[in-house]
C-alpha cells in the first residue's frame, strides 16, 4: 500500500498494511525547508516544497496542509499580525459589540490573498503526489472558534453567558458558518482528498458540554454535512481534554476526530471504536519536541496498543508539532508505527 491507500483504508474501516501516519507538521516542515513562516505563508510553491521535502525525509502517509489559525478571521476583517517566523495571529476583533453583527457585510474569502496561497499550495501537492500521499486540506477554523476571533475571545465568553444576547450570538455563528463553508467548497475544488477544521475554543477548557451542544455542535455538523455532500471525508480537531464531549463530537458525523494528548486515549477508544477514526494523539511538546527517542517510542507503543484492535486509527501528534522537534524523534515515532 502507498500512503494514500493506508489513510483511506483507516477512514473506510479497512485494515491497512501498517499504521498510517498523517502529521500536523507545518511549522517543522517550514523550518526544515529553511523558510521563515513569512516565506512559507506567502508563496504557495515554497509551502508545497516544504511539505514535499518533509514527506521525502520522513516517509509518512498523509499531509495536513495548515498555515495558521486566523486566515478566515483575516478574510472576515479581523486585524491580523504576521510575525516573520511565527504563524499569523489576531491582533484585535472585528466587533466592538455583539449587536454589530446585524450589520456585518458578506465576505468573499477568495479575495483574501492568504486563502489563495493556501489553496494553490494544496493544488500543487495534489498534482505532485497524484494519489501516492493522502492530502488533508485543513480549512482553518470551525464556526464557533471563528466567531470568537471576530468578536474577541473575552467578549465572546461574556456574550455566551448573557441569554439576552443569544439571538445575536447565533447570528454571528451563522455568519461564521457561511465563511467556513466557503473554504470547504474552495478546498474541494483543489482535489484535496479530505477536509478538516479546528474548533479548539469550543472545548471543555473554555465552555461547558451543554454550551458545546448549543453553540458549537449544530454548526460543526453543517460543515461536516457540506464536506460529505462534496464527496470528501472530514476530520474535526479540538484541543484540550475532550473527554466530556466525545459523544457530542461523534454526533457531528465526522469521519475522524483529531484529539489532543490531554484526552484519555482509552476512553476515546471505547467511544470511537468501529465508529470514527481516532487521529492523534502524541504530546507534541513534552514528548515529540522535548522528549528522548526512547520516550517517543514508549508513548507511541502505548497508543498503538490501545488501538491495536481497530483499523480506525491514524497516528499523529495531538496538535501542531513544534518547529524545534528533533528529526530523530519524528523518525522514531514513524519507525515504531511501521514495525508494530
Amino acid at each position: 500500500m502507498n500512503g494514500y491507500q493506508r489513510v483511506l483504508s483507516a477512514l473506510q474501516g479497512k485494515e491497512p498494511d501498517t499504521t498510517p501516519v498523517m502529521l500536523h507538521n507545518f511549522m517543522m516542515a517550514a523550518r526544515e525547508a529553511r523558510l521563515t513562516m513569512q516565506q512559507f505563508r506567502s508563496d504557495p510553491h515554497q509551502m508545497a516544497r516544504a511539505f514535499i521535502e518533509a514527506v521525502e525525509k520522513y516517509e509518512f502517509d498523509g499531509i495536513m496542509i495548515d498555515v495558521d489559525t486566523v486566515t478566515l478571521a483575516g478574510a472576515a476583517g479581523v486585524p491580523v499580525d504576521f510575525p516573520v517566523d511565527e504563524p499569523a495571529r489576531a491582533s484585535g476583533s472585528r466587533l466592538h459589540s455583539i449587536e454589530e453583527v446585524r450589520d456585518l457585510p458578506p465576505v468573499d474569502i477568495r479575495q483574501y490573498n492568504a486563502v489563495q496561497v493556501w489553496l494553490e499550495a494544496t493544488s500543487i501537492l495534489v498534482r505532485h503526489f497524484d494519489h501516492e500521499v493522502f492530502i488533508r486540506g485543513n480549512c482553518d477554523q470551525s464556526p464557533f472558534s471563528l466567531a470568537s476571533l471576530i468578536r474577541g475571545l473575552e467578549s465572546w465568553m461574556v456574550d455566551l453567558a448573557d441569554g439576552d444576547k443569544h439571538e445575536d450570538v447565533h447570528t454571528l455563528l451563522n455568519y461564521s458558518t457561511d465563511v467556513t463553508l466557503q473554504f470547504i467548497q474552495l478546498m474541494s475544488e483543489t482535489g484535496a482528498h479530505m477536509t478538516s477544521n479546528g474548533d479548539s475554543v469550543a472545548g471543555p477548557d473554555l465552555i461547558s458540554p451543554d454550551m458545546f451542544r448549543e453553540f458549537a455542535l449544530p454548526y460543526e455538523t453543517r460543515i461536516v454535512d457540506q464536506s460529505h455532500r462534496l464527496g470528501l471525508p472530514y476530520i474535526l480537531h479540538i484541543c484540550g481534554n475532550t473527554n466530556r464531549i466525545l459523544d457530542a463530537m461523534l454526533e457531528t458525523g465526522s469521519d475522524g476526530l483529531e484529539l489532543d494528548y490531554k484526552t484519555d486515549a482509552s476512553l476515546a477508544h471505547a467511544a470511537m471504536k468501529d465508529r470514527t477514526v481516532f487521529v492523534g494523539n502524541i504530546d507534541p511538546s513534552g514528548v515529540l519536541a522535548l522528549g528522548s527517542p526512547s520516550l517517543v517510542e514508549e508513548k507511541t507503543r502505548e497508543l498503538l496498543t490501545i488501538f491495536s484492535d481497530t483499523p480506525r486509527f491514524i497516528l499523529n501528534a495531538g496538535c501542531a508539532i513544534p518547529p524545534i522537534t528533533p528529526p530523530e524523534n519524528m523518525r522514531r515515532m514513524i519507525s515504531t508505527a511501521r514495525g508494530f
